[in-house]
């Protein structure tokens, strides 16, 4: 058992994949969690961490995740919640069930995750906890209600965890994605011009920005960090 962890809560294609290999180079064990747990076995493989099934709108679900990563890892000293996918939808054709179901994964699973990173880290009195936010977390977008909900009280929820807990030695920061992320699944959907003068923002930079947040000084200690590729108008 590793004495170091870290969990990435919505470990799927694309970012959630580049943090998992980032933090694994790292030296941490990496408990990659996703809803289909399954879909990130291969990933545990080649990284030499493991998969779990964790729907983060369920507190079950997140308590047994940390229970488990801190019997089969260790404590964990890192911890991402990085959710993914919404439904586009003017604001006549949402319905009740669809604005639950969004904030539920997106924020009320994000209070889930933070709560019980944040009870592991208390007693050793450090750790990260990294909220992914979007674009939507500043301003809310015609059809991207669903979106721009649950990410503006997922940002809330960031802000008052660090004002509670930065003292405590936990840092807690909030990242703002303004932009696309380039998905090498997605084939091509991308033009040749968007590769060519890297007009998307590539999952192993993003990584690369969220290893250099855990690894900063408490003196000097990020809260909110944007990121978006240089063509970005903003």
């Amino acid at each position: 058992m590793s004495a170091k962890a870290a969990i990435v809560v919505g470990a799927g294609p694309g970012l959630g994949s580049a943090l998992c290999r980032r933090f694994a180079q790292g030296g941490l064990a990496v408990a990659a969690a996703r809803r289909q747990g399954d879909k990130a076995q291969p990933l545990a493989e080649e990284i030499g961490g493991r998969a779990y099934s964790c729907d983060a709108g369920k507190q079950d679900d997140v308590e047994t995740l940390f229970t488990r990563v801190e019997r089969e890892l260790g404590t964990p000293e890192l911890v991402v919640f990085n959710p993914g996918g919404f439904q586009r939808a003017g604001i006549l054709e949402m319905n009740a069930e669809q604005v639950t179901a969004h904030w539920r994964d997106g924020c009320l699973g994000g209070f889930h995750v933070g709560q019980a990173a944040a009870a592991a880290m208390n007693s050793q009195g450090r750790g990260t906890i990294i909220f992914t936010g979007a674009t939507a977390s500043l301003r809310g977008g015609a059809g991207f209600a669903n979106l721009a909900m649950p990410k503006f009280g997922l940002r809330a929820l960031a802000q008052a965890m660090a004002r509670e807990l930065w003292p405590q030695g936990i840092h807690v920061a909030h990242t703002i994605i303004d932009g696309q992320i380039r998905n090498e699944s997605r084939g091509p959907q991308y033009s040749e011009a968007e590769r060519g003068r890297d007009a998307l923002l590539h999952p192993e930079a993003i990584a690369e920005a969220y290893w250099d947040l855990h690894q900063q000084p408490r003196n000097a200690w990020t809260h909110e960090l944007d990121l978006r590729p240089w063509v970005e108008t903003f």
